[in-house]
């Protein structure tokens, strides 16, 4: 019980040093405390309402789900530029649910051109974002319809502002098998979250959630797919330390540095 109650003391501190703008270095001075703490955790998150995530794509590579991605017009799929993949080896399949299973209501399409932004930096994940040009339009029903963007000059989102995150990604730590369904869970934005990762890894392209107590996150098999806050594609899986870590927030591609590129992209391809 001593144990439990140090860690719930440990825990609170440092939701109240966040909240107060600290960065981790701060944090872990003030406390000097191990990461351990907070140990190996389960990615929380449950399995969504068949087909209520209608953006949701799945990226199959030799016919082997291996990226998420997002509908954001009925011709084009976003994704994670570090998912790119030669397009004549790919497909994507919207309306999935249980991927080893066909339920009747996917619709799948090759992909007829892929446009990985210019500035992508594969060795910072500086610009990770991709247009995948589907064969053809999907057809917009009750289980498959884009999300919107949101505008650009729109305001910040808030410090833990709550957003949801979705893919069938593992959803233990040390996991190798992909979830069989797909999966959400609910996130906040960590809006200081340059001063929680060393070397400045932190772009202004980039935006961070996760929870603060750490055990809610994105992980591998859910890159390129989406964080939706208040109904807007605000962010694209790109890149973490570890998974579910209290402190190393999963990080997102920043959606709306980019809507620009994306209208530019998809009215001249």
């Amino acid at each position: 019980m001593k144990n439990k109650e140090h860690t719930r003391q440990v825990r609170d501190t440092v939701v109240e040093k966040f909240k107060a703008g600290f960065g981790y270095k701060k944090i872990s001075q003030a406390l000097n405390i191990p990461r351990s703490v907070y140990g190996n955790r389960i990615i929380g998150g449950a399995e969504v309402a068949p087909y209520s995530t209608k953006y949701q794509a799945s990226l199959l590579y030799l016919d082997y789900h291996y990226c998420g991605g997002i509908l954001i017009q009925p011709q084009w799929v976003v994704s994670a530029a570090h998912c790119w993949k030669p397009n004549h080896l790919i497909q994507v399949v919207l309306g999935e649910h249980t991927l080893s299973t066909v339920e009747g209501f996917e619709q799948v399409f090759n992909v007829s051109l892929i446009v990985r932004h210019y500035q992508y930096q594969s060795w910072t994940f500086d610009n990770d974002i991709m247009l995948l040009k589907l064969d053809r339009p999907a057809i917009i029903n009750n289980k498959v319809e884009p999300v919107p963007l949101p505008a650009p000059d729109s305001p910040p989102l808030a410090n833990l502002a709550q957003c949801i995150v979705s893919g069938w990604g593992v959803t233990w730590l040390n996991s190798y098998t992909l979830s069989p369904v797909l999966n959400s869970v609910d996130v906040n934005i960590f809006s200081n979250c340059k001063y929680y990762y060393y070397f400045f890894r932190i772009t202004d392209n980039m935006i961070c959630a996760g929870s603060l107590y750490g055990g809610k996150d994105s992980c591998q098999g859910d890159s390129g797919g989406p964080l939706v806050c208040n109904g807007k594609l605000e962010g694209i899986v790109s890149w973490g330390i570890g998974c579910a870590y209290a402190l190393y927030p999963g990080v997102y591609t920043k959606v709306r540095n980019y809507v620009g590129w994306i209208k530019m992209v998809t009215q001249n391809s």
